[in-house]
């Protein structure tokens, strides 16, 4: 199968063009698949989504903070106003992904004939209807209708629509930190229950599109201004997640890959061989990728080669590599080509 590597989503450019260059150039012949790399205010990730529900007339903002996306707590939040009714048209209305599309997939287009990519997919990153309903609305009202059902409905009319104009040249990458961090904080006695409670609501987006449209999965424990929300004692909060996802997984829907962050942002990867150790339990189809986010800036080459050896040596076979977030965000520029060139060791080095 080869290994490959993996852009999580944002690439850093000023446009859509230079960002798929920028990648395209250093790591084109393996590349599992490609982004537009994000640009703009999508560099931003959901925070674009969120902003734009400020025109929502059914909305209106709640609780306090500075309301700048400068920490976790600083992030705005909405409510409904007294009387009203959040419709899914309304939050569709937010979401930037299929103009996004529209004007960068000819572009994608061009780039991977000159590269000679033909087999290469485009990669559309969509944040998780979960976590467009807890990072707007709050966790304490993400489940509930009134804010659950619009997210999904808004979200799948959005992937509904790319599809139907791209069909299977396109895979749709679920980005949901809120999965994750969900699991992770319900603890040793919690975690199992929360892992199918989160993966009941990630399918749900898969399952209500056309059948065949093509999946991944990005697990995370976010990754704003490069600091994460949480942290794992170990890897059993993402091994949870990934197993119930893919079980639960629509059989007519094509799962292609489920990444991993082995990091905490700017927390790199431990080298302890305990955290490790529930990578033993991890229960995927063999044919689902399993993309390692262990690339991190703070490692040598010799260290993210013994890295990956570790992984894989739990794992039990090959894995792809990336980094545990998109690159694009990066406090540094060089941090998002010094991830790239560490990908590409990996890839190239048979040793590793």
């Amino acid at each position: 199968m080869g290994r490959r590597a993996h852009l999580v989503g944002s690439i850093p450019g000023t446009s859509a063009a230079e960002a798929m260059e920028a990648a395209l150039t250093r790591l084109g012949p393996y590349l599992l698949t490609l982004s537009d790399g994000e640009t703009g205010a999508r560099a931003w990730w959901i925070g674009a989504c969120i902003s734009s529900l400020s025109s929502n007339p059914s909305l209106e903002l709640a609780g306090g903070g500075r309301r700048d996306f400068s920490t976790y707590e600083d992030v705005p939040q909405y409510r409904l106003r007294e009387g009203a009714t959040l419709s899914a048209e309304s939050v569709e209305a937010c979401l930037p992904y299929l103009e996004a599309f529209t004007s960068s997939y000819p572009v994608f287009r061009e780039l991977r004939a000159k590269h000679g990519r033909p087999d290469l997919p485009f990669q559309v990153g969509i944040p998780g209807h979960l976590d467009l309903s807890a990072d707007s609305f709050g966790f304490e009202v993400a489940f509930d209708p009134g804010y659950y059902q619009p997210s999904l409905e808004a979200t799948v009319a959005q992937v509904s629509k790319i599809a139907a104009a791209a069909a299977d040249d396109v895979v749709f990458q679920i980005e949901t930190p809120a999965a994750l961090i969900s699991v992770t904080m319900a603890g040793d006695e919690g975690a199992a229950a929360a892992a199918r409670q989160v993966a009941g609501g990630t399918v749900a987006l898969p399952a209500g599109v056309p059948a065949g449209t093509r999946f991944g999965v990005h697990l995370c424990l976010g990754d704003m201004n490069h600091k994460s929300m949480v942290g794992m004692r170990d890897i059993a909060p993402a091994v949870l997640a990934a197993n119930e996802i893919a079980a639960a997984w629509p059989s007519d829907r094509t799962l292609e890959f489920i990444h991993v962050p082995f990091a905490a942002a700017e927390e790199p990867p431990s080298f302890d061989p305990a955290f490790y150790q529930p990578l033993s339990k991890l229960d995927i189809p063999d044919s689902v990728r399993f993309v390692a986010g262990c690339i991190h800036e703070s490692l040598s080459s010799d260290r993210q080669v013994e890295l990956l050896r570790l992984i894989e040596s739990h794992v039990g076979r090959q894995v792809d590599v990336a980094a545990a977030c998109g690159l694009g965000r990066r406090p540094d520029v060089s941090q998002a080509w010094d991830a790239m060139e560490k990908a590409l060791l990996l890839v190239e080095d048979s040793s590793a």
